[in-house]
């Protein structure tokens, strides 16, 4: 039977195998570079990065969730959902659709107006859950990021 719980510091360890079991699955595996150390870091203190949720399948962790806050200026407050995964042998139980269904109901508890996420293009599965889920999608958006050499040269440090 499925049961969900939050994330904590102590799960640090079995995060980040699924992490990297995740990014294999996404064909992104060589792009990990988050440490244990990182994650225990940013889930704690009064303003935690993330949150997350573990789902259980008869005491074995099924997968997890990673979410965090943003804020849109036309909106309001509301939640990104970084990762949403469920390891391949706990599939077509109902766990994802559980996950997402428990992060839309502390979003409506917390008082935020939305869900946002992304997905892989290639991801058929995963866009035909989603548009299930009546889950909107953004085609005129483009997801857009700056890091390492580029977000320094922005902010005019350089190595």
């Amino acid at each position: 039977m499925l049961r969900t719980r939050a994330i904590t510091i102590e799960d640090m360890p079995l995060l980040r195998r699924m992490i990297v079991e995740f990014a294999t699955f996404e064909r992104l595996a060589d792009q990990v570079t988050i440490t244990e150390e990182m994650l225990a870091r940013d889930i704690v203190g009064s303003s935690p990065r993330f949150r997350g949720l573990l789902p259980e399948w008869d005491d074995q962790v099924a997968g997890y969730a990673i979410y965090f806050s943003f804020y849109s200026s036309f909106e309001g407050p509301g939640l990104f959902i970084e990762d949403i995964y469920v390891r391949e042998e706990f599939r077509s139980k109902g766990i994802g659709k559980a996950l997402m269904a428990e992060i839309a109901a502390i979003a409506l508890r917390e008082g935020l107006v939305a869900l946002r996420w992304e997905v892989l293009d290639w991801n058929r599965p995963a866009i035909d859950f989603y548009k299930r889920l009546g889950a909107t999608f953004l085609d005129d958006w483009k997801a857009v990021r700056l890091e390492g050499e580029g977000l320094r040269r922005l902010a005019g440090i350089t190595q």
